[in-house]
C-alpha cells in the first residue's frame, strides 16, 4: 500500500524555483502586503497551481502552538449515517487529542471539491478523513493532495483502491443476506429500490442481484431513488400497482419509510401483502409501524475506526491496513412468510 507520508508537499522554494523568482517574491504575492509586477505575480500563481501548492496550516500553527486538526469532507452532515459517522469521527479524534473541522462538499464537480480542499487546507491539519457515501466524498478524495495523510469511510467499498486506507461498512453482504432472507420466506423474487451510488451501482444493490442471481429468482428492474422518505413513497405507489410484488428491499430505512407508507395508502398491507426491508437501522425504523426489519450498521462505530485508520497513518513506522465492518439483519414485523403475503383485491 503506498504511504502518502512518502511524497512531500511543495514547499515555498519549490514555487520560488518554478516561477524563477526569490523566496521572498512568492511571499509577498500569497500574502498581498507588498505589491508585485503583473508578469511576476502570474509567473509565481502558475508555479503555485503546477505545484499544488497550498500553505502549510500545520507549520503555522506549530509555531503559533497551537492545536493540530483532523479535516472531514462529506457531501452530507444530515442524514442518519453521515451524522452517526461524524459523530464516532468526533469522539474519536478528541480522545487522541485533535479538533475537527468539516467541510461540506456540495457536488461532485471538481471545481467544488477543490474549493472545499482549498478551504480547509488552512487550518493546521494533521490529516483528512472523507466520507465517501456519495459522489462528491468521492470527488472529495480525488482532490485530497497525495502529501496529506487521508482515509475513507466508505459503504461497499472505496474508490481510492488500495493507495487510500478505508473503513467499510459490507453493504453487499448485508442486501444479500436481506435478500436471502426474503427468499428463505417463500417470496418469488424481491424488488429493490436503490439509493444513488458512488460508481455504477452500489454495493446493497450488487448484493440484492447475487442473491437473486443464485437463487435462480427472476431479477426485476431496479427502481432508483435519493435517500429521502418521499423518494421512497413515489418508488411504493410504482410498486403497489403491482399486484406481482410481494418482497421489497429498500435502500436505507427512509425510503423503507416511504415505501410502507405508499403501499397502504394504495391498499396493500405490510406485511400481509408486502414485505419490506429497510437498510442502515435507523432510530425510528423500531418505532415504524410496523417496525422496520432492516440492515444495522453501526455508523458511530465506523467514524471511530477511520480515525484510527489515520492514526495509524500518522504514527511514524506503521502502515494502516483497510478493515471491513460486517452489517447485521434484524427481523422485525415488516415482514413475514408468503404464505401471508398474497395481495387480495379489497
Amino acid at each position: 500500500m503506498a504511504d502518502s507520508r512518502g511524497v512531500k508537499p511543495p514547499v515555498i522554494a519549490d514555487v520560488a524555483r518554478v516561477a524563477g523568482v526569490s523566496v521572498p517574491t512568492v511571499s509577498r504575492v500569497l500574502n498581498g502586503s507588498v505589491p508585485v509586477s503583473a508578469e511576476r505575480r502570474d509567473r509565481v500563481l502558475a508555479a503555485v497551481k503546477e505545484l499544488g501548492f497550498r500553505p502549510n496550516g500545520a507549520a503555522r500553527a506549530l509555531a503559533n502552538r497551537g492545536q493540530p486538526m483532523i479535516a472531514v469532507f462529506a457531501g452530507n452532515t444530515t442524514r442518519y449515517g453521515y451524522a452517526s459517522t461524524l459523530q464516532g469521527i468526533e469522539e474519536a479524534a478528541r480522545q487522541a487529542g485533535y479538533m475537527v473541522v468539516i467541510s461540506v462538499v456540495e457536488s461532485a464537480r471538481p471545481e467544488i471539491a477543490e474549493q472545499a480542499i482549498d478551504h480547509a487546507l488552512r487550518q493546521p491539519l494533521a490529516g483528512a478523513v472523507v466520507l465517501e457515501f456519495d459522489p462528491p466524498g468521492a470527488a472529495a478524495l480525488r482532490a485530497v493532495p497525495a502529501w496529506l495523510p487521508k482515509v475513507a469511510a466508505a459503504a461497499g467499498s472505496s474508490s481510492g483502491g488500495e493507495s487510500v486506507p478505508h473503513a467499510y461498512m459490507d453493504d453487499r453482504l448485508g442486501a444479500y443476506r436481506a435478500t436471502q432472507y426474503l427468499l428463505d420466506l417463500g417470496h418469488r423474487t424481491v424488488h429493490h429500490v436503490s439509493i444513488p451510488s458512488v460508481g455504477t451501482e452500489s454495493a446493497r444493490l450488487v448484493g440484492w442481484r447475487e442473491a437473486l442471481t443464485e437463487a435462480g429468482a427472476p431479477v426485476p428492474p431496479v427502481i432508483g431513488a435519493d435517500w429521502s422518505p418521499m423518494s421512497g413513497y413515489d418508488a411504493g405507489s410504482r410498486l403497489a400497482a403491482d399486484d406481482e410484488v410481494t418482497a421489497v428491499l429498500a435502500g436505507n430505512d427512509e425510503l423503507a419509510m416511504g415505501i410502507v407508507k405508499a403501499l397502504g395508502d394504495q391498499g396493500r398491507r405490510v406485511p400481509d401483502d408486502v414485505s419490506v426491508v429497510g437498510f442502515d437501522d435507523h432510530p425510528l425504523s423500531g418505532l415504524w409501524s410496523p417496525p422496520l426489519t432492516t440492515v444495522r450498521q453501526d455508523f458511530v462505530a465506523l467514524g471511530r475506526r477511520v480515525v484510527g485508520l489515520l492514526l495509524d497513518q500518522l504514527a511514524p513506522g506503521t502502515t494502516a491496513s483497510s478493515v471491513r465492518m460486517v452489517p447485521d439483519l434484524v427481523v422485525r414485523a415488516s415482514t413475514g412468510r408468503v404464505e401471508a403475503a398474497v395481495h387480495t383485491a379489497s
